[in-house]
C-alpha cells in the first residue's frame, strides 16, 4: 500500500475507530490495534485524518465492487432496486466505523467537489440512478427524476441505517428490515398507481 498504509494498518485503524469513537481515539491507540508503535506512525507521518481519508477510498471501492452485480444482473427494476438497498446497507454495517467517523467530521466525501453540495457523488448515487431509470421506463418503479430520488435513497438507507444502528441501539436485521421497507414502499409501483 501506499505511504505505509499497510492493510493492518487500516484494519487496526478501523477497528480503534469502532472501539473508541474517532474524536477520542488516540494514535496510540490505533498503532496499538495495529501492532505497530506510535513513533512508527510519526515516522511516516500518518495521522488518524490520512488514515480515515484511506479507509473511505477504501470502503467506497468495496461499495462499487459490491454494486456491480446488482447493476449487470437481468433481474426486472424493482428486484434489483431490492438488492441494490441491500448491497448499501450491508456496505453500511461492514464500514460503521468509517462511516460514523466521517459523519463526525465532514460528509464531504460524499459531495461532488467545489460549490456542489447539493449532490452526492455519482460514484455512490449513479448504481441506484440506473436502476431507477430503468423502472421508470418499464413502469415498475416511480422516479420521475431519477437523479434526485438516486441522491435522496443513497442518503435516506444509509444515513438512516447507521443512526438507527448507532443511535437507537437496534440490531442489523430490524434495522435493515425498517429501512428497506420505508424506502421501497415510496419508489415501487403498485396497483393503486
Amino acid at each position: 500500500m501506499n505511504g505505509g498504509l499497510t492493510t493492518a494498518l487500516l484494519d487496526g485503524a478501523r477497528d480503534a475507530f469502532a472501539r473508541h469513537g474517532y474524536a477520542r481515539c488516540t494514535l496510540e491507540q490505533i498503532a496499538a490495534a495495529a501492532g505497530v508503535s506510535r513513533v512508527t506512525l510519526h515516522r511516516r507521518g500518518i495521522s488518524k485524518r490520512v488514515l480515515l481519508a484511506a479507509l473511505a477510498e477504501r470502503a467506497t471501492t468495496d461499495y462499487q465492487a459490491a454494486m456491480w452485480p446488482v447493476l449487470i444482473s437481468n433481474q426486472a427494476p424493482p428486484e434489483r432496486l431490492h438488492r441494490a438497498i441491500d448491497v448499501l446497507i450491508e456496505q453500511a454495517e461492514r464500514h460503521m466505523a468509517v462511516l460514523v467517523a466521517l459523519g463526525a467530521q465532514s460528509d464531504e466525501i460524499f459531495h461532488e467537489p467545489g460549490d456542489h453540495v447539493d449532490t452526492t457523488r455519482s460514484v455512490f448515487t449513479e448504481p441506484l440512478e440506473r436502476i431507477l431509470d430503468d423502472g421508470r421506463a418499464d413502469g415498475s418503479l416511480r422516479a420521475e427524476d431519477p437523479a434526485e430520488v438516486a441522491t435522496a435513497l443513497f442518503n435516506t438507507v444509509g444515513w438512516s441505517y447507521i443512526h438507527l444502528r448507532t443511535g437507537h441501539r437496534w440490531g442489523p436485521d430490524r434495522a435493515a428490515a425498517s429501512v428497506r421497507e420505508t424506502v421501497l414502499h415510496g419508489v415501487l409501483r403498485t396497483v393503486r398507481d
